[in-house]
């Protein structure tokens, strides 16, 4: 059993596979300030919770956007798994071409992403991970990493709101009936949820415009289940596509 960890700056999916699909998974929220000792703790319950034993686990695999919390994992893992596990980064094989300025600068999430979409779908491709940023990554038919954009997440943007316009309340993440509100509540949900889906599509159309082809649209993440239904340009769901893609990377390295 392979058990597959990426790690976000608000939650940390969780997977664990056996025979080439994901047999269970759990999203959890990321704790830098836990101890080894907790965190080896909280993974045997929850593999236990599903009637996993942590000595089944043969290899473990982990990305990350939140550096503190990988030497910790990695005490973990050695005390309470007997593993060393992979983790993503540099010198690690993927298979993707990564064609930007600073390889090094693109987030693990990301190329994880990447990978994993290529393994289901030819390019070109678009991928839209919804998380706490939201980001946006072009995949050519090559199978070449070509960038993307990066913009402030939902959550991100109701926390502005609410800690930056003095008269302004925090609100309830809900889908608005209408655009136009009827009170201050309704139009800050409009705002953020309607303003949200024209951001995004914007910027699929441009990916779509300069990738020059009729790029497939792929969305995943944390908010995914908010957002992909009300967009008709989002061609594909993928909630898992950060855990398939790290299993691929496993079985490669």
């Amino acid at each position: 059993m392979v058990l597959a960890i990426d790690i976000g700056n608000t939650n940390t999916l969780l997977g664990v596979y056996s025979a080439d699909s994901l047999q269970e998974h759990w999203r959890i929220s990321t704790d830098k300030d836990k101890t080894a000792d907790e965190y080896g703790i909280l993974l045997k319950n929850l593999l236990s919770s599903s009637g996993i034993e942590h000595t089944e686990i043969d290899e473990i695999i982990v990305s990350s956007v939140v550096p503190p919390i990988i030497p910790v994992l990695e005490k973990t893992f050695k005390r309470y798994f007997d593993k060393e596990p992979i983790i993503v980064g540099p010198g690690i094989k993927t298979g993707l071409n990564i064609q930007v300025d600073n390889p090094r600068e693109v987030g693990a999430d990301r190329i994880v992403n990447a990978v994993g979409a290529l393994q289901k779908y030819e390019g070109p491709l678009i991928i839209v991970d919804f998380g706490t940023a939201t980001t946006f990554c072009a995949i050519s038919d090559d199978q070449s990493y070509l960038g993307g954009a990066i913009a402030p997440g939902i959550n991100i943007s109701i926390e502005a709101l609410f800690n930056y316009a003095a008269k302004l309340p925090r609100i309830e993440l809900k889908i608005p009936e209408r655009a136009v509100g009827k009170n201050t509540v309704e139009g800050m949900q409009s705002g953020i949820i309607y303003g949200f889906i024209g951001q995004v599509e914007g910027l699929i159309k441009r990916f779509q415009q300069e990738l020059d082809d009729k790029a497939l649209v792929i969305a995943t993440g944390g908010l995914v289940d908010l957002i992909a239904p009300r967009s008709p340009l989002i061609e594909k769901v993928e909630p898992f596509l950060t855990l398939d893609g790290l299993f691929y990377i496993c079985k490669i390295n």
